[in-house]
């Protein structure tokens, strides 16, 4: 069974038990697949990566709220007076 891998650099895990730090900083700043048995076992992604994930997630969501109370009939707004 093949399994996709969504990142350039990769380390096993037991290069990751060892030296975990080494391993992020392999990523030189973008995530890092950890594998078990040439296998994805998990991502480890910088926290400033991680952090603009979550904004995105908020913003995604934000939207979607916007868009639904935008067909409700009592609280119509016209956006070109905001």
């Amino acid at each position: 069974m093949t399994n996709q891998i969504y990142s350039e650099v990769t380390a096993s895990i037991s290069e990751f038990k060892k030296n975990p730090m080494a391993a992020v900083d392999s990523g030189e700043g973008f995530p890092i697949v950890v594998l078990n048995r040439n296998k994805p076992a998990f991502y480890c992604v910088p926290a400033e990566i991680y952090e603009a994930m979550l904004d995105r997630l908020d913003d995604q969501e934000m939207v979607a709220i916007v868009k639904e109370r935008l067909v409700e009939p009592s609280i119509r707004v016209d956006l070109n007076e905001l």
